[in-house]
């Protein structure tokens, strides 16, 4: 028999007056694992997850959660915690009574209070703190307290507001991987909202991409990064270079494309194969890209042409350069290997770009 999700949304549609923020979404999360919703500023993704917590209820549609439906149900009876991105402690409390507090609410004793705060404090990592204040603890320690707040609740379903977007970038990046440390060691069901791919590619079983109400495609980081659904998914997931123009020809899936700069390129179809004539895109990877000193011989290997070195932006492991066609003005990024061979690269430099066209996916144009 298939186990419960724990969190269903079946044909959930939210409006707002006559804008549809969330149109028709269906997904559902497995117990104990890490679902990220990822999507620019707007696609409906806040709206989505306050629904799920229950301070907006949808247009139409159903939410379960452990198969019980929530429609109609207020935020306070719902198994759900919330951690939101400025956290929301309260100053005027210590550790232990922020904590504390929600069970206090609950009418939960004294005594036994004490004991889960101090469990819940051990498995964050911060034992023995209950006594501090918030003004004593470093950003990170902060983040685990409010996790510690909502997890002592023994929540089903753990919902995150992008909770690292108001730490520095060196924190941010070390929080990625205490969450989902703390995930496992939870075995909760975390939903996590955020516009920054990275955030979502390093710590989810798997992702959502959402656009306009809608979501684009659902699958795990390398389904996304790899083979997008569609244009969208493509350029918003991972850094892409993107080229648009009309197809000239097809070889099975493979599309020859004519640029808008005059130059021809070639990609895969994986999804839809544009017809001869239509405008088509086609997106390849920084990383994908091959540099070479050595001019082209013969024919040369696939979309191999001359560029120019705009600028080189160093970043140690990933750092890129920007090349330009002499001809058509188009500008690529492409990521630097790390041999050391092209350190040297400057401005005005001339260099050869080459990529497989596997290695690059091909989308119609919307519309079209």
């Amino acid at each position: 028999m298939a186990q419960t999700a724990d969190l269903e949304c079946r044909d959930l549609t939210k409006d707002f007056d006559d804008f549809r923020a969330v149109d028709h979404v269906n997904f559902d999360v497995p117990q104990g694992s890490f679902f990220s919703i990822l999507g620019p500023s707007g696609c409906g993704k806040t709206t989505l997850l306050r629904m799920i917590a229950g301070f907006q209820f949808p247009t139409s549609g159903d939410l379960l959660i452990k198969g019980n439906s929530m429609i109609g149900v207020g935020p306070n009876k719902r198994p759900v915690s919330m951690v939101f991105q400025h956290l929301a402690l309260f100053p005027m409390m210590n550790i232990g009574k922020n904590i504390g507090f929600g069970l206090r609410q609950r009418g939960v004793s004294t005594s036994d209070i004490k004991t889960r705060v101090g469990r819940v404090l051990e498995r964050v990592g911060l034992p023995g703190i209950e006594d501090r204040r918030i003004d004593q603890l470093s950003g990170g320690q902060k983040q685990r307290v409010a996790i510690a707040r909502c997890m002592v609740l023994e929540p089903d379903v753990l919902l995150l507001d992008e909770p690292l977007g108001a730490l520095d970038l060196k924190l941010r990046e070390h929080m990625k991987i205490e969450l989902k440390t703390l995930q496992a060691e939870f075995n909760t069901t975390f939903v996590y909202i955020t516009h920054d791919q990275s955030e979502a590619l390093v710590m989810s079983d798997k992702i959502a991409v959402m656009n306009k109400g809608r979501f684009d495609q659902i699958g795990t980081a390398k389904d996304l990064y790899y083979d997008p659904a569609n244009a969208f998914v493509a350029g918003f997931v991972g850094d892409s270079n993107r080229f648009e123009g009309k197809v000239k020809a097809l070889n099975g899936q493979i599309v020859s494309l004519i640029t808008d700069g005059g130059v021809e390129l070639h990609g895969q179809a994986t999804t839809r194969v544009p017809k001869i004539g239509q405008r088509a895109q086609i997106f390849v990877r920084p990383e994908a890209i091959q540099l070479s000193k050595d001019p082209v011989q013969g024919g040369g290997p696939p979309n191999a042409s001359e560029r120019v070195v705009d600028s080189v932006l160093f970043n140690g492991a990933n750092s890129m350069v920007i090349l330009r066609d002499p001809k058509s003005g188009e500008t690529i990024q492409v990521t630097l290997p790390q041999t050391g061979e092209f350190l040297s690269l400057s401005k005005g430099e001339t260099v050869y770009t080459s990529w497989n066209p596997t290695q690059a996916r091909c989308f119609a144009t919307e519309g079209q």
